[in-house]
């Protein structure tokens, strides 16, 4: 109760009950990820349950339309599944792979960002040489990368029941560098300090040292970098299932129904497409503004 209490009399808090924008982010961020926890409960149909497709209802427009059903507020697709139960479902498994990938990749970027740090000499330099040539490509080239890596490896038939994994080690691939490059950084800073070299006089080993009291003072910055990183991955996967190599139809993400959707955007059917689309849009916009106003609240010099 005490830490509670400290929180929301802190600069932090304060900073956001006094932004509007911020608060319907984090709103619409909170709708967003109760929705995709409890999307059994929550959406109206179960759009995997073949049981309850029926064919005849493709192609529904949404309720609001002249041969609309009230049944399928936001229409139905090609194959009967009600979009809105979709985007429910679809939410949950972009929001699940956005989340692994994220804690993946930060992981491993702050493992190497602190092993860089720390040791210096020629593991630093390799390890900043191999972020340096992942900079220079594209987050969605490097993921499209690994992924085709991992499907030529592994055999046809194991390639929708891997999928997912595989998309999300192909996603954290793509995002390590910068917690690398952030961890080193101010890890180069913290091991010069006198209670670093204190550790050294008293003879506890280099991986305690770096563990134990140099790590928690430079993960500060990591966490908003993951608060961003977190819509970067969310939209890396739905551009790798919007261009087929991706989440497989019978798993639908976001990106999925909206490669799905596009396929009859120009036969009349846009609600298939734009609903999934414009969901994708307000969940990566809120989470880059809750990002985005964390970096600031942060910073003492904006105070």
């Amino acid at each position: 109760m005490a830490t509670l209490a400290r929180f929301l009399d802190g600069d932090v808090f304060y900073s956001f009950k006094r932004s509007p924008l911020v608060i319907t982010a984090a709103v619409i961020a909170l709708i967003g990820i109760l929705a995709a926890i409890f999307a059994p409960w929550v959406a109206p149909h179960n759009p995997f349950d073949l049981k309850t497709l029926n064919l005849l209802d493709a192609f529904t427009p949404p309720a609001w339309t002249p041969n609309g059903r009230a049944t399928y507020v936001l229409g139905t697709d090609d194959q009967g599944r009600d979009v809105f139960s979709t985007i429910i479902f679809g939410s949950r498994m972009s929001l699940l792979v956005g989340l692994i990938a994220t804690l993946l990749a930060m992981a491993f970027g702050v493992t190497m960002g602190l092993i860089s740090g720390y040791a210096g000499g020629k593991i630093d330099s390799f390890i900043m040489r191999v972020a340096d040539v992942q900079l220079s490509f594209p987050s969605i080239l490097i993921a499209l990368l690994v992924d085709g890596l991992f499907r030529a490896a592994l055999p046809k038939e194991l390639h929708d029941q891997l999928a997912v994994y595989v998309l999300i080690l192909a996603i954290a691939a793509s995002g390590w560098v910068r917690y690398a490059r952030t961890v080193r950084g101010s890890t180069l800073v913290e091991r010069n300090k006198e209670y670093v070299q204190a550790a050294r006089v008293i003879g506890l080993p280099a991986s305690l040292i770096a563990v134990r009291h140099v790590m928690p003072n430079v993960l500060g910055p990591v966490m908003v970098i993951a608060t961003i990183n977190l819509a970067v991955a969310i939209v890396t996967e739905a551009t790798l299932s919007f261009l087929g190599v991706g989440l497989p139809p019978t798993s639908p993400s976001l990106g999925t129904l909206i490669r799905i959707g596009n396929n009859f955007l120009f036969s009349g059917e846009w609600w298939m497409t734009i609903f999934p689309g414009a969901a994708l849009v307000l969940l990566v916009l809120s989470v880059n503004l809750l990002g985005d106003w964390l970096r600031d609240a942060l910073n003492p010099k904006l105070r």
